[in-house]
């Protein structure tokens, strides 16, 4: 399985050095096998932000397997301090370990790291070989859950990977698709989608858990980025702010959107599903405003 991902990168000329890791050792088909909740994310770090709600619901579970997904190398990453003089190749040896080192502290069933250039996804060659290679993970683990990026997401690499998630899940037989898919909160939140619309993933387990996999980037934190403290912060806003009339019900919280029917119903399109969402949101501040300004 490794050298089929390392052989499609070099005929398509992408430098990249694809990694898979097994925190307990397990050989990479057998540990993608058991997979229940797959996160797949752009860089280093975005699967912790984003997707911590599945690696607590696995973390210590007997039955329960959460693996990641990494896609591209991070190395246009901040860099400032200790880090100010890396080169961009130095910056991806750190980001990979500091992957590993993630997937141990979380216990991660599976970890691959695909190295790809975030340029090369944007264009249609590396795209081909994103959707390829995703693919391939998805029929061997199937998962049940799947976390990726939110179509509302401001990064473009983001959205890059979110394309190449929908065509690889596209591509997969209907009857193997996950049950759930989440676009998960990373650059920009999702406190926008009307309370009703919005998939409430509570992640107040194990705080110590999450500052811990967050906390391992420190070529992030050191680097001028302060996403740990960020992350977290974000989570305990949006239980808070959630509940306007009553006491906080979840101490801490991530939104997500659910892209699910968008996996099962090739015929929906995807602008078209997010801006659905954003109507429904100016149409709830156009009521509320008319209510109080029409008199």
């Amino acid at each position: 399985m490794i050298s089929e991902l390392v052989n499609r990168h070099e005929e398509a000329a992408i430098e990249s050095s694809v990694d898979f890791f097994a925190p307990d050792g397990k050989a990479m088909r057998e540990a993608l096998e058991r997979t229940t909740h797959l996160a797949i994310g752009a860089h280093p770090d975005d699967l912790e932000i984003m997707a911590y709600h599945g690696i607590s619901q696995c973390y210590g579970e007997s039955g329960q397997w959460f693996s990641g997904v990494t896609c591209t190398d991070g190395a246009g990453s901040s860099r400032v301090g200790p880090y100010a003089k890396y080169s961009d190749l130095e910056m991806v040896a750190i980001r990979k370990e500091e992957q590993r080192q993630a997937a141990m502290v979380g216990k991660y069933g599976a970890m691959a790291q695909l190295c790809l250039p975030s340029a090369s996804i944007k264009e249609a060659a590396g795209a081909e070989i994103l959707k390829d290679d995703l693919l391939q993970i998805l029929q061997v683990a199937r998962p049940e859950v799947v976390y990726t990026h939110n179509p509302a997401d401001k990064h473009s690499t983001h959205i890059a990977v979110l394309r190449g998630v929908v065509r690889a899940m596209h591509a997969l037989a209907p009857e193997c698709r996950p049950k759930l898919v989440y676009g998960c909160e990373v650059w920009r939140d999702l406190d926008w989608l009307s309370d009703g619309d919005k998939v409430v993933l509570d992640v107040s387990q194990r705080e110590n858990l999450a500052s811990a996999l967050v906390g391992v980037y420190d070529s992030q934190i050191t680097g001028g980025k302060r996403y740990d403290r960020a992350a977290v912060g974000r989570r305990y806003a949006n239980a808070t702010f959630f509940y306007a009339k009553a006491r906080d019900k979840i101490e801490q919280v991530t939104f997500a959107m659910d892209l699910t029917p968008l996996i099962h119903d090739e015929s929906i399109d995807l602008a078209d599903y997010v801006l659905n969402y954003i109507d429904k949101f100016g149409a709830d501040v156009r009521s509320k405003l008319a209510r109080y300004f029409s008199c």
